[in-house]
């Protein structure tokens, strides 16, 4: 979690993904759409391009404008922030909800889920659980074994 939230951890970088993967690409768009300050978009742009969520491609000749587009990543980070946009409408809906993914069919509001794509089971089912990876140091291992002594006892 801590690799992906250096590279997208701040609420402007998530409202930009949001924003291209919506198609918006040029700089005046994302201005307009999020009312950000000029100086922090141009940070938050040059960081997703240099993360790899965002390929810049230049448009316009004289002078040079360039556009923001979505790359594969971007893309593969898509159900991540439906699952935020899903948990604030569930859980923040005091103020409303502005935004919400729908059936392109019925138009009925989608509750999203996160599956297991082999197994196909809910991952907040008990049958899931917290495990070292490959690269895990010495912190994670112990943290690892800590949470499973504690489903033991």
């Amino acid at each position: 979690m801590g690799r992906t939230l250096e590279r997208v951890g701040d609420t402007w970088s998530l409202m930009i993904l949001r924003d291209a993967l919506q198609g918006l690409s040029k700089f005046d768009q994302f201005q307009r759409s999020l009312g950000v300050a000029p100086n922090i978009l141009t940070q938050r742009l040059a960081a997703l391009v240099e993360a790899g969520f965002l390929e810049r491609r230049p448009y316009q000749e004289r002078p040079v404008r360039h556009e923001y587009v979505a790359t594969d990543l971007a893309r593969d980070f898509a159900p991540v922030l439906t699952a935020l946009m899903a948990f604030g409408n569930r859980h923040f809906f005091a103020e409303g909800v502005a935004s919400q993914m729908v059936d392109a069919t019925t138009g009925l509001p989608a509750e999203p889920v996160l599956v297991d794509r082999r197994s196909g089971k809910p991952m907040d089912s008990p049958d899931f659980v917290y495990a070292a990876g490959p690269a895990a140091g010495p912190v994670v291992l112990e943290r690892v074994a800590q949470v499973a002594r504690g489903r033991q006892s």
